[in-house]
This record gives C-alpha cells, structure tokens and sequence, in this order.
C-alpha cells in the first residue's frame, strides 16, 4: 500500500470512509470488507455513529491494532475544551483502543473558537490518547491559523475534493506547509463516473471510472482518498489501484475538467 509521510508519520494513502451507512450492521461489513482488501487507514467521527462497528470490525479482523490507522472527528457540540476531552475518552471507548492516530476538528462553523479546540486537543496529544490532530472542511485562511496556533503540527485539512471540486489553494498551502490534504467524496457522490474525460482514460487502462478518478488523487502528493462504499466489490474494486499509472497527459486532462490549472500549483504537481 502507498504511503504519505508527513512531519515524520506515515499514513497509509489510501483510506476507506464510514460516513453515510445507516445501520451498524451494514457499517461493520463494510469496514470489515475494506480491511480484508487491504486497507489499513479507517476513517470515522462521532457524527457518522460509525466508531462502534469500526471498533468491532477492527477487533474481529485479526489485525494488529498498531496497522490500522484510525481518524476520528469532534461532533460540532464537543468543542470546548472538557468536551474534546470527555467526547474523545468515549470515542476511545466505542473503538475498543486506546488512542487513535488522528482527531479531527469537523467542521469551522462552530461557536466555540478553534484556538481552544486546538488547546485541548493538543492536551490529549500529550498524554498520548491521541497521536496526531488535524482539522476538516477548514479554509485556506482556517488552516494556516490552525497551523500557527497549534503546538502539535496539523497533519491534515480532510475536505471535499475531486476532479469536480478541485482545492487549488488549500493544495496549494498543504503542500507548502507539509499537510495532508485528505479527500472525501473522492468520487464526488458518484457524479465523476460519467464524465467522458474519465470514461475514456480508464477505458485506455482497462479501469473503471472510480479506479481513475481515485488514481488521479493518489498521484497528487500530500493527497488522501478516502472512498466511501458499502457493497463489498465496489470496496475492493476501489482498492485496485496500484497496478497501473496516470501520465502526466492524462493527469493534466483529469485536472482540465475543473478548469485551468494554475502554473505555480502545476509547478508543485510536476506538470
């Protein structure tokens, strides 16, 4: 499996999203599913309900705990600071572990400020419950203050990003910053399957769309997908994308979908 390394971790490329399941059933056969693909970077929050599954799936897997990275999320009513505190310990418990690899402040649009999230997260950091801290759907402006607040380094900015809804300047400045830039609905809720640019290049690779559109990020430094499925083959199917390669050609093709690339980001891409 690819890696990303970034201020000394090292974080599996590809991860396998939980949002979006609606009974523990059907999320723990998806986790499940994913880690007998191989995947090893599981991602979860207190909003998706999902921890508990990926907590059993995890145990019943026979997988070692120290292989499988996990990221969590703060629910939006759990950002003062006794709150990151408590909410994370019973996060902690639903996983069945006893850290995680990531925390994630969930999204900016909150009451409390981020500087006292941060503080509190940084505390956990400390004792060793939590061994990296990021945050997600922040903006470029967002990020850099997190950055500069933050004791512990901000391993990622997780947000929406794909060959539809491209993040120019937040690629931008994780790639100058050295931050991961995981990306969610790597697939844009499935809108990207149909565009005749993807079409075409995975017929050229005999690869479906999905497998393109998720090898497209994989290509990009810094850049995390984390696909999202329930159905056992589209898990897999998604996970087999290490056999072949984009060129340089159809990468700036893939990017051409979302409108010009600027010539300094290209720059940063080789392209």
């Amino acid at each position: 499996m690819q890696q990303i390394t970034v201020d000394g971790t090292t974080v599996p490329a590809l991860g396998f999203g939980t949002s979006g399941m609606d009974t523990d059933d059907e999320r723990y056969r998806a986790v499940s599913a994913a880690l007998d693909a191989g995947y090893r970077h599981v991602d979860t929050a207190q909003m998706y309900e999902s921890e508990s599954a990926v907590g059993d799936a995890m145990g019943d897997s026979g997988i070692d705990r120290e292989e499988v990275f996990v990221t969590t999320k703060l629910l939006g009513e759990n950002r003062a600071h006794d709150a990151v505190i408590e909410s994370t310990r019973d996060s902690l418990d639903r996983l069945d572990t006893e850290y995680v690899d990531l925390l994630l402040i969930h999204s900016p649009d909150q009451e409390v400020a981020h500087e006292e999230t941060l503080d509190a997260m940084n505390e956990l950091v400390e004792e060793g419950t939590v061994e990296n801290i990021g945050v997600s759907n922040f903006s470029v402006e967002e990020t850099r203050a997190a950055i500069e607040h933050s004791d512990a380094p901000i391993l990622t900015n997780q947000v929406e990003y794909n060959v539809h809804e491209r993040r120019d300047d937040l690629l931008s400045l994780c790639l100058d910053e050295d931050v991961m830039l995981t990306a969610y609905s790597p697939l844009g809720v499935g809108d990207c399957l149909d565009n005749e640019v993807v079409t075409g290049i995975a017929d050229d690779h005999d690869k479906t769309a999905a497998q393109v559109a998720i090898r497209w990020l994989l290509q990009q430094p810094l850049v995390s997908p984390i696909p999202m499925s329930s159905n056992p083959e589209h898990v897999r199917a998604n996970a087999d994308v290490f056999d072949f390669e984009l060129t340089d050609d159809e990468m700036r093709d893939l990017f051409a979908i979302g409108g010009d690339l600027d010539d300094d980001l290209a720059g940063k891409l080789g392209l």
